[in-house]
């Protein structure tokens, strides 16, 4: 690859060369650590002598802005610092605009690596140690031969009819949905399906009806596409239907187990809001993120299984239950605005990986993913056992569990005061990394706690950690 360089004329040839190298390094366009091309190489493809490219190179590294290795060539000097832009320029026109979305907060985002604690509680990790590597591989290097008949093409902004497939009679058999193949819309994680249906349902000033607590992600989402948003307190049973403003278009609901709390939707519960919706015109959007891992009590059916009039949106994902990097998920659209969703995906993305799409395809036709589910329930179990029964044991003077029936978090809710930054901060030092429940808490008054995610954890090192954790706790009141 050449490097951009323009001479023009034949004047002061080394005075242009400098100036454009010199700029490129101060402004970070060569990178600490490029190597630029041998003078030989850079002197043919600019069309001037050697001599001239050598005296530059020699004046840039006497700057300290190049660097030389013997035998291995010429490099930007890793402590040549880029330029600072210019503090006075000329604000932009959206700049109110940008500001709003800088001032957005991120939550839930994980850790980098080099900031993740030793013990991680945070929620939504899954266990990798378990994920079958050499069968994701086959299936992976199948989704390249099937790669191969399309290669070169867009694909349909719907998704793969094979994916598409498989999703249908996997979310047939373990959750009840009502669906077939053309129902489907892939997209590139839970998070874009909820925004392929705000864009298509949301306009400035339409109400969207969202849990309190709740998903922060999806609110925050709501509100940037112009919604006006109601909290709606939830109870034991779920969502307080009675709640929903009339004029709610959309109703964002997490019924199988509700986020961050935990506790399923009552039978009844979901009967109400269904003919809830139904009533005033209103979408609701099933968030079904980790119901395949149930512990307790017989399975309830799906929203969108319960559904006759073609008002629920069912939104899944293949981050919880396999790998949250795969940033695969999907959406089954009632009929009225399927086909919206999807020329509203195609105007996003056009659409997702293909070649990711045929991997998961066969993940799931050949049974890996039910036997990976049917492996990561075990372990998880475990590890909520073991957490229930330290929060049932010597736990239990500040905590109390919301009981939960399925995924793979807990919430637990203070008994007595607990200044809960302090025990974050002061468990933070000592390597496990804790998080609190007031974050998912916007419109409703706050009750302090901590959410426990249990899928990133190894199972022996819970009781190690929330001894830990027990010993804070004791200091912190004496």
């Amino acid at each position: 690859m050449e490097m951009h360089i323009v001479i023009e004329g034949g004047k002061d040839l080394a005075g242009q060369l400098y100036q454009q190298m010199r700029d490129a390094i101060q402004s970070g366009r060569l990178a600490a650590g490029t190597q630029i091309p041998p003078s030989r190489l850079l002197a043919e493809q600019l069309g001037i002598s050697r001599k001239t490219v050598s005296t530059v190179y020699a004046k840039l590294t006497d700057e300290q802005l190049l660097t030389g290795q013997v035998g291995v060539g010429t490099f930007v000097n890793v402590q040549a610092a880029p330029r600072l832009q210019n503090a006075a320029r000329r604000e932009l026109a959206g700049a109110a605009v940008v500001r709003r979305w800088n001032d957005i907060s991120t939550p839930l985002r994980h850790p980098a690596p080099a900031g993740a604690s030793r013990y991680e509680y945070i929620g939504g990790g899954s266990t990798k140690s378990q994920f079958p590597v050499d069968e994701w591989r086959r299936c992976v290097l199948f989704a390249l031969r099937q790669d191969i008949d399309v290669r070169g093409l867009y694909q349909q902004a719907e998704g793969a009819g094979m994916l598409r497939d498989a999703i249908s009679h996997h979310i047939g058999f373990s959750r009840g949905v009502k669906c077939t193949a053309s129902d489907i819309v892939v997209t590139n994680g839970a998070q874009q399906a909820l925004d392929l249906i705000a864009r298509v349902l949301v306009e400035p000033g339409s109400v969207v009806a969202v849990e309190d607590p709740g998903y922060p992600p999806a609110r925050l989402l709501f509100a940037t596409q112009g919604a006006s948003l109601c909290g709606v307190p939830v109870d034991s049973e779920g969502i307080i239907v009675e709640r929903i403003p009339a004029d709610a278009r959309l109703i964002y609901v997490t019924p199988s187990h509700q986020f961050p709390l935990g506790m399923p939707m009552s039978m009844p519960r979901r009967q109400a809001l269904l003919d809830k919706a139904r009533e005033i015109g209103a979408i609701i959007i099933e968030d079904d993120y980790d119901s395949e891992f149930r512990y307790e009590g017989r399975p309830a059916d799906s929203l969108q299984g319960m559904d006759e009039h073609g008002i629920v949106a069912y939104v899944g994902t293949f981050s919880k239950i396999m790998l949250p990097e795969l940033r695969l998920g999907y959406v089954v659209a009632p009929a009225g605005i399927l086909n919206a969703i999807a020329v509203a995906k195609h105007l996003t993305d056009w659409h997702t990986a293909s070649m990711l799409q045929y991997a998961v395809a066969k993940f799931i036709d050949d049974g890996y993913l039910q036997k990976h589910v049917r492996q990561c329930h075990g372990i998880y179990s475990r590890r909520r056992e073991k957490i229930l029964a330290r929060f049932q044991g010597d736990l239990a003077e500040w905590f109390e569990i919301v009981p939960s029936v399925a995924g793979f978090h807990l919430a637990a809710l203070c008994r007595k005061e607990v200044d809960i930054d302090m025990l974050i901060k002061l468990a933070r030092r000592v390597g496990v990394g804790l998080y609190p429940l007031g974050g998912f808490y916007h419109f409703s008054p706050v009750q302090q706690g901590l959410i426990l995610g249990f899928g990133g954890i190894e199972t022996l090192d819970i009781d190690f950690s929330l001894d830990l954790v027990r010993d804070i706790l004791q200091q912190m009141e004496q």
